[in-house]
């Protein structure tokens, strides 16, 4: 492999692309990378852990509030924008710090600007061409906003982890994971908020179920206005004034567009190889994440899999070691679980019901709505949902689906359980731990008529 300047080359330092750098210098590749804006990708700088830290924040509001039922008064609190911006800028330039040192620590070669394809082989950076026998496409994606008159007054995801002042009003656009999110964060920090989606219930993808008790819910905490769209945006001295489709309209301070996140694939010189993407931008590859050319492998958000985090490094690890180590082991997407971070979490793993109708599996239904043992004292008005699918034939737990306090961390482990093959009997013999949420989950028994595909 002297023939070239490096074994494996890596467009893009975020999760997949780090992970695959690491895995291949350790099986004694020589390995370089270009990275043209922040080491650790969307997830450390703009994604997951900001978000998190924001919603840890936003979680504060309700436990002041919550701790009036038992007994505390706290007097005086108030939230300082300023000192959470900084605390979490700090985070994630320490968290900058240890993927760069993962990097220099592994004897990766880092080119901190961007690539672009010469050839099947040859990338270009500042004007020097750098050949490599594998090159490694891992360069994530990019919140995307529909155009209409006044767009350019729109905050993108990216652009509300930056923002040096809360705005005292805000109209979010959009139905999805980051849209929710965001709407759960900014009403807990102070800011009037307003979620905006063209369809009849949030959260398109999700089980049936759990999108109408998560609307449901949501409804209590900000202003949800479904069934419209933005027809145009409207800017009066800072003062901006949303205009629907449906002739109403909104005035905030600030308009956040969280209508969803499309490949980073442009101007990377794919038309100087044989490189096929869909319509999204998404790049083309086989099971073993290998592009239409032989020399070119991709993962994580630039295609179109599964757009998550672990899911990346899963895949960035499986490349690097199929080429270097000749171990070769396929992508498994099979319970997958993911989390959403709105209030409350919502955790999933597994099929929803109507994939599992869809599919023609014969299957039961358990639900259950609760409220949790907290609320009893607390008063509030918020209460948790859960659910199984379960495989006849098998009796195997085939879906899983939770709204409620911690929801990603629960339904970690149940994910565990579902990839060994947990049975509902197992789930039936399984003793619960009382009083807890997560009990509910070994008492059901009693099923519900399935919903009908479409």
């Amino acid at each position: 492999m002297a023939e070239y300047d490096f074994d494996l080359f890596v467009i893009g330092a975020g999760s997949g692309g780090v992970r695959a750098c690491r895995i291949a210098a350790n099986l004694g590749a020589r390995v370089g990378v270009a990275e043209e804006r922040y080491f650790g990708g969307t997830c450390v700088n703009v994604g997951c852990v900001p978000k998190k830290l924001f919603s840890y924040a936003a979680h504060y509001r309700d436990d002041f509030q919550d701790s009036a039922g038992f007994g505390w008064s706290i007097q005086g609190a108030r939230f300082d924008w300023q000192k959470l911006k900084e605390n979490k800028d700090n985070e994630i330039n320490r968290l900058n710090g240890i993927y760069k040192a993962i990097l220099d620590n592994n004897n990766v070669t880092v080119f901190q600007s961007r690539a672009r394809f010469k050839s099947a082989h040859e990338v270009e950076i500042d004007g020097k061409v750098i050949t490599a026998k594998y090159i490694l496409i891992a360069v994530g994606g990019w919140p995307w906003a529909p155009e209409y008159e006044g767009s350019q007054y729109l905050l993108n995801s990216n652009d509300i982890f930056a923002m040096e002042s809360l705005p005292e009003s805000m109209v979010i656009i959009g139905g999805g994971y980051i849209a929710v999110e965001f709407a759960s964060i900014f009403t807990r920090l102070g800011c009037e908020t307003t979620l905006v989606y063209r369809g009849n219930k949030l959260l398109r993808g999700f089980d049936e179920d759990v999108r109408d008790f998560i609307t449901a819910e949501l409804g209590k905490d900000f202003t949800l206005k479904l069934d419209t769209d933005v027809k145009k945006i409207t800017n009066n001295n800072n003062q901006l004034t949303v205009h629907f489709k449906d002739e109403s309209q909104i005035e905030c301070q600030a308009v956040l567009s969280a209508t969803g996140r499309k490949p980073m694939t442009a101007d990377l010189g794919l038309e100087n190889t044989a490189i096929k993407t869909s319509k999204s931008g998404a790049i083309i590859v086989t099971d073993e994440f290998c592009t239409d050319e032989p020399s070119v492998y991709a993962v994580g958000d630039a295609i179109d899999r599964i757009a998550l985090t672990p899911v990346a490094l899963a895949e960035g690890q499986l490349v690097a070691r199929a080429l270097f180590s000749g171990e070769s082991r396929a992508m498994s997407y099979k319970n997958v679980p993911s989390a959403v971070f709105c209030h409350p979490n919502l955790g999933t793993v597994g099929l929803t019901e109507i994939e599992a109708v869809e599919a023609k599996l014969d299957v039961d239904v358990y639900m259950a709505s609760v409220r949790q043992l907290k609320h009893t004292l607390s008063g509030r008005n918020e209460m948790s949902f859960i659910k199984l699918i379960v495989d006849k034939v098998s009796d195997r737990v085939i879906g899983l689906h939770m709204a409620g306090p911690d929801a990603g961390e629960l339904v970690q482990g149940f994910a565990v359980a579902m990839n060994s093959g947990a049975t509902k009997a197992d789930f039936d013999n399984t003793i619960g731990i009382h009083p807890t949420l997560a009990e509910e989950f070994v008492t059901m028994r009693t099923k519900r008529k399935l919903h009908k595909a479409n």
